[in-house]
């Protein structure tokens, strides 16, 4: 358990966030300075920012989790990272150079200049919704490691990680995120490392730790299976052109990642921020995989440790180990006073890089969508303001209601969160597309479209459990094309647009960055092909 030691590195660090926040918030006056920083973040901040959201509480409990215990699991999550690199690609070359140019708040915005005001609101309450339930996973993962640290109820450890982190997010804006996730990601990096140095030792050894791991968690390919109706989620396929769509629906359409970009000094940084992304993010995915491997290899020398584990309610009643609790039980046999302090300072670090985030694009998305865009008169400066504020902190105590029904969606936090998104990135990817790539669909065939990949994702998910719900993020964007474009066909011929496509990401200045996105790409592959040839598989 924590000791005193522990609580004040823990409690430092807390109450060093809170001022950071006190600190930025000087410079803020206006609405637009709370959500876009000023449009002062540079690429490297922006980049590094996007990664500490990427690697949140539910990357460090549930990718260990599924590399060492979920059925069907291992390194296998590897193959995931191969779409990065070509995710950013798309979203250099089409997504980002329009969306910033327009000098947007709120990325639903350009919805309703191209398609109307119904397809704006549609997809900007989808995101709310859909995101705020997704955040509630995230608060869910990290309350449970405050629980387990506090001995208390899992209630008192939700409320109190939520209030501070409400507490610092409504004070600093956007620009207080992105300052706070550079600081946060490299405590949570130095955390891993020190728990994978930890377990190598405790373990006697690199040798040893990859000798005690069942072969096939080391298995990094898979190409003997489709994951279309053959029960294998994981498989490449699926997590090639899944991930793909997945991520550049993430990345380049959902609000909480693509703010950040918006708020970026200019295109070119935001070119650049996704560029230093796609080379970034596999080594800090890798390294907590490979904390996975060690567990992995810790259960095995230990048999005991998983029925050491806290045990969690499944969807069917029964009780079961939480996997997903494995990183924190580990830390506190193994680790010293003061460096499980250490340790858990990177896991409240991951909550709060996500989940700060997030609250502030539910904000920024209700405020540009709803309240200034239905306000007949508009409000004072000041006012939208402090509303901003408002509006962070009611997100907040939502998506903390919201934390108390994840529990049994799936046996790692990882793959629920990645579930929830999959059933509507791929149409909402697809209606940003239709509105860059297109001319001739409108908006009844955008709407349509996206009832339809939305409702065929829910068929799919509801009826058939065996097709991997990677291949919904792919589904859905299909559903979601052809049927605009069937449905728009039969439609008189919206009237004549303007185009407001910026084709500057499709300028020769950006293929050597794009040559190098794909070389890297094969770097990953290359990676995964040494861990599978190594299992022996």
């Amino acid at each position: 358990m924590m000791t005193p030691v522990d609580w004040l590195v823990v409690g430092l660090y807390m109450t060093a966030m809170i001022g950071l926040a006190i600190v930025i918030a000087r410079g803020q006056r206006t609405r637009r300075d709370y959500y876009l920083g000023g449009n002062r973040s540079g690429s490297v901040s922006i980049a590094l920012s996007t990664m500490a959201t990427q690697c949140s509480t539910n990357s460090i409990l549930g990718a260990p989790a599924f590399v060492a215990f979920s059925v069907g699991g291992g390194l296998l999550w590897l193959q995931y990272e191969l779409a990065v690199p070509l995710a950013m690609i798309v979203i250099m070359a089409l997504l980002l150079p329009t969306l910033r140019s327009l000098r947007l708040v709120s990325v639903y915005a350009y919805l309703e200049r191209r398609f109307g005001l119904a397809t704006r609101l549609t997809l900007s309450l989808v995101f709310q919704l859909v995101r705020a339930f997704a955040t509630g996973v995230t608060v869910y993962g990290a309350g449970l490691i405050l629980a387990i640290c506090l001995d208390t109820d899992f209630l008192t450890a939700v409320l109190l990680l939520a209030t501070v982190t409400i507490v610092y997010d409504a004070i600093g804006g956007l620009r207080a995120v992105i300052v706070s996730d550079v600081i946060q990601l490299a405590v949570l990096s130095g955390a891993i490392l020190l728990a994978i140095w930890v377990a190598v030792d405790a373990l006697g050894g690199v040798t040893a730790v990859f000798a005690s791991v069942p072969s096939e968690r080391l298995t990094s390919l898979d190409f003997s299976h489709t994951g279309w109706g053959d029960g294998h989620d994981y498989a490449f396929w699926p997590m090639l052109f899944g991930g793909l769509f997945l991520y550049v629906s993430y990345y380049g359409c959902d609000q909480s990642q693509t703010q950040r970009l918006l708020a970026s000094r200019t295109v070119a940084d935001g070119n650049r921020a996704l560029l230093l992304n796609g080379l970034l993010r596999f080594p800090l995915v890798l390294s907590y995989c490979l904390l996975g491997v060690c567990l992995a290899a810790y259960a095995s020398m230990d048999p005991g440790f998983v029925e050491r584990l806290p045990l969690r309610t499944t969807g069917s009643g029964e009780t079961a180990p939480n996997f997903n609790l494995a990183v924190p039980q580990f830390v506190f046999e193994q680790f010293p006073p003061g460096l499980v302090g250490l340790v858990m300072v990177g896991l409240f670090a991951a909550a709060m890089s996500s989940l700060d985030s997030v609250l502030n694009a539910l904000s920024a998305t209700t405020m540009e969508d709803i309240v200034r865009r239905f306000r007949n008169q508009p409000l004072s400066v000041r006012r939208e303001f402090i509303l901003a504020k408002l509006l962070t902190v009611f997100w907040g105590v939502v998506t903390l209601i919201m934390a108390f029904y994840v529990e049994a969606i799936a046996d790692s936090v990882l793959v629920a969160i990645n579930m929830i998104g999959s059933l509507i990135n791929g149409p909402l990817l697809a209606v940003f597309l239709l509105g860059l790539l297109t001319r001739r669909t409108g908006q009844p065939g955008v709407l349509c479209g996206l009832l339809a990949g939305f409702g065929l994702n829910l068929y799919l998910a509801w009826g058939h459990p065996d097709i991997s719900w990677l291949w919904w993020n792919v589904t859905g964007f299909v559903a979601t094309w052809l049927t605009a474009v069937l449905v728009s066909l039969q439609l008189p011929r919206p009237a004549p647009q303007e185009s407001e496509f910026d084709r500057s990401g499709l300028g020769r200045a950006w293929w050597p960055a794009y040559a190098g996105l794909v070389a890297w790409a094969g770097v990953i592959a290359l990676v995964a092909y040494g861990f599978t040839t190594a299992s022996g598989t």
